[in-house]
């Protein structure tokens, strides 16, 4: 499922893109905009798998086409077609989930077939692949091994494959981490994972009411926000620094379940990451006197998460 933190960096985003239009956002614009992020978060999860099967299949291919030789040595006419046959790979292939989705994304459309044919030929010549060849068996933990090898070694571990992704998926970077544990989970358990709900309800809750929240309570955050600026023009504050302190915010005032803290220390954090060097000390100290004061005035409604049943 999609993390807390993944979520914020998508509604951050929204945000952004609703406040750089050249017209004033239509009406249900910005959770379109928002979904978008989503939809582009599954689509790069499901070209992983896509893309992990397809050379995991190409060693019946590599068959099929070196028997079609005019003259095919005896080489040819054996090549081991064991991995094809992997019984893991087809629990994903026979997914009704996963053809689903990909029936949707159709990442056939994407997939670069010269660089799938390069990463079975380097895997042919690994060690791991020759050991698993020779063992006529069908182990599940040495099925999903070889899986694992494939993905993490050769795909993860190869400039090329990465620069791939990163040419096809503008939210690599911000998604990556996240969607590699996602796949690592679904090689664990193939067949439980339903696609088109990454987010479960609660957190596709949170996304849309922090994304809603922010639009519609803007004037009375800026009112919050703008005083504890002292010598700060907020006109030439980054644009981004001030989403991530309207979102800080907002949790603090709206959200009663999140812990102050816990706002603070993730807006402290895509700060850093995502806007200047300077911006997590900034946002830092704008949220913290910001919560001080909401706390002196009783304005801070906050339920202990650990009693919520």
């Amino acid at each position: 499922m999609i993390s807390r933190r993944n979520i914020r960096v998508k509604v951050m985003q929204s945000l952004y893109t609703v406040s750089t239009l050249e017209t004033e956002a239509k009406p249900g614009e910005p959770r379109k905009i928002l979904q978008q992020h989503f939809d582009q978060t599954r689509s790069l999860f499901v070209y992983l798998i896509w893309f992990l099967t397809e050379v995991a299949r190409y060693a019946e291919k590599d068959a099929h086409q070196r028997a079609s030789k005019h003259l095919p040595s005896a080489e040819d006419l054996n090549v081991n077609t064991k991995l094809a046959g992997n019984e893991l790979l087809w629990k994903i292939l026979e997914d009704p989930q996963f053809i689903a989705q990909v029936g949707k994304d159709k990442p056939v459309q994407r997939t670069d077939l010269e660089l799938i044919r390069k990463v079975y030929l380097q895997l042919k010549d690994t060690p791991e692949y020759r050991a698993y060849i020779a063992d006529a068996t069908r182990e599940k933990g040495d099925e999903r091994k070889i899986l694992e090898f494939i993905f993490n070694d050769l795909l993860l571990g190869s400039e090329n494959f990465t620069s791939h992704i990163e040419e096809l998926f503008s939210n690599w970077d911000d998604d990556g981490e996240m969607v590699i544990q996602l796949l690592v989970g679904y090689l664990q358990k193939p067949g439980q994972l339903l696609f088109n709900q990454m987010l479960s309800p609660d957190k596709e809750q949170f996304a849309k009411s922090l994304l809603q929240t922010v639009i519609d309570k803007r004037e009375y955050l800026q009112e919050l926000i703008v005083p504890k600026l002292k010598n700060w023009d907020p006109e030439r504050i980054a644009l981004l620094d001030m989403i991530l302190m309207e979102m800080g915010v907002s949790e603090f005032l709206y959200f009663e379940t999140i812990p102050p803290k816990v706002t603070i220390n993730e807006y402290i954090d895509l700060a850093k990451e995502y806007s200047t060097q300077q911006s997590g000390q900034f946002v830092n100290g704008i949220l913290d006197n910001i919560h001080k004061d909401l706390v002196a005035q009783g304005k801070m409604r906050k339920v202990d998460h650990r009693k919520i049943s």
